[in-house]
């Protein structure tokens, strides 16, 4: 596969620090059910990498001592951690927001079929990939027969009460483009989306996340087979917006990957850019259980340009 990193390097991005932490964005293992186009993680089912029970044990106890507000738990597919259940029940009691960014087509395959029931039972908010409202296109970008699946499995996050306008259980969607260009106006196309999905399939949902792709590992590899690296990166670079670098997600988040080490955000995350502490040594969430991180400087290259292009782009949509 055809890396990115050396051009990322040679590409300069403004200088920005963290401020305080209220999210924890931690990656349970790459292994998926599904392996698709865009994904920066590379995911898929061949992926043996998952958190072991040991840095659970400390995650949990980073969660609770330094009074993280929220727990974003991603993969793969993160249900498939034989402890993803444990994880969210330990998390919930301690008065913790917790979010599954779920694929959906997990909901629906053997071995985890309580996985809607048990979220709900947990008030676990759901952020759930759905490319376009297309069939076709969903397909294309995730494999055959993808759209449907994911189409049974929010009608049921429906039946369970997700979706509803009271947001009480919250279920969100994420767009990401077809190839290299911007997200369109997040708005704009969530009415869309909420139109046709009730219209066609009697489905609702909360918000519509349109989260721009990120030129790095499988995605970044088809931009450079494709001749279209240097052309995406001009697109993002001049679409760029300083105001938005006060709102990109890595100024109040920290990425956790699945040995435990820490991130300024999941991108960093693959391109195995850690947070370091003063003496050079990656740190990890054990070093935090006895030092705070603070305002320090966050690890930026040119592929911090796709979060700042145009209306921003972040895990919870545009900024």
């Amino acid at each position: 596969m055809l890396d990115t990193f050396e051009k990322l390097k040679s590409i300069p991005f403004p200088a920005i620090d963290k401020n305080d932490v209220d999210t924890l964005q931690v990656n349970l293992g790459y292994r998926c059910n599904q392996r698709c186009l865009h994904c920066h993680v590379n995911a898929g089912p061949n992926r043996t990498e998952e958190m072991s029970d040991k840095v659970i044990k400390v995650l949990l106890a980073v969660l609770e001592k330094r009074k993280i507000k929220t727990l974003d738990l991603t993969g793969g597919a993160p249900e498939m951690h034989p402890q993803f259940c444990e994880l969210v029940a330990r998390a919930s009691q301690l008065g913790v927001r917790v979010i599954d960014r779920c694929n959906l087509s997990i909901l629906l395959e053997e071995g985890y079929e309580h996985m809607a029931d048990f979220l709900q039972e947990n008030r676990v908010e759901v952020v759930a990939s759905l490319p376009c409202y297309l069939e076709e296109n969903v397909d294309k970008q995730r494999g055959d027969g993808i759209f449907q699946q994911s189409i049974i499995a929010l009608q049921r996050l429906n039946a369970l009460g997700y979706g509803k306008e009271d947001h009480s259980l919250t279920l969100n969607l994420v767009y990401n483009p077809q190839g290299a260009q911007l997200p369109p106006p997040q708005k704009a196309l969530e009415k869309d989306y909420k139109k046709a999905l009730l219209a066609r399939y009697g489905i609702s949902f909360n918000q519509l996340f349109t989260i721009t792709n990120v030129p790095i590992k499988r995605f970044g590899s088809t931009l450079l087979s494709q001749n279209q690296f240097e052309p995406y990166m001009a697109l993002l670079k001049n679409s760029f917006l300083s105001q938005n670098l006060e709102h990109v997600m890595c100024r109040s988040l920290v990425s956790v990957d699945w040995q435990g080490y820490l991130y300024d955000c999941d991108f960093n995350q693959m391109l195995h850019l850690n947070m370091m502490s003063c003496d050079s040594q990656k740190k990890h969430l054990k070093h935090w259980l006895e030092d705070d991180l603070g305002h320090q400087s966050i690890q930026v290259l040119g592929h911090c340009y796709a979060c700042t292009a145009g209306q921003g782009s972040s895990c919870g949509g545009a900024l």
